[in-house]
């Protein structure tokens, strides 16, 4: 079924609309008379599947797993102030 709103009703009424529209209806939104908009409803992205994202060209450098030597100096420096011996 076809509903048709003057401009100030679908203001007034807009989540009504949005639920005519959502459940299959076609909703026209009419300026004097004559119909000037139709809602209609938004369509979900689609997502892609398992195995459809396109490849990464990523690199992970070769010293990745190896702690930074500023780092182990700023350790060593806060255990010593702790009083806990740096090992």
């Amino acid at each position: 079924m076809t509903y048709v709103f003057n401009m100030h009703e679908a203001k007034t009424k807009l989540s009504q609309l949005v639920e005519l529209v959502e459940s299959g209806q076609e909703v026209l939104i009419a300026r004097s008379g004559r119909v000037a908009a139709r809602l209609v409803p938004a369509e979900a992205p689609a997502r892609p599947l398992f195995g459809e994202f396109e490849p990464l060209d990523g690199w992970i450098s070769d010293d990745f797993d190896q702690t930074p030597q500023e780092w182990k100096a700023a350790m060593d420096k806060d255990l010593l102030i702790s009083g806990r011996e740096a090992g």
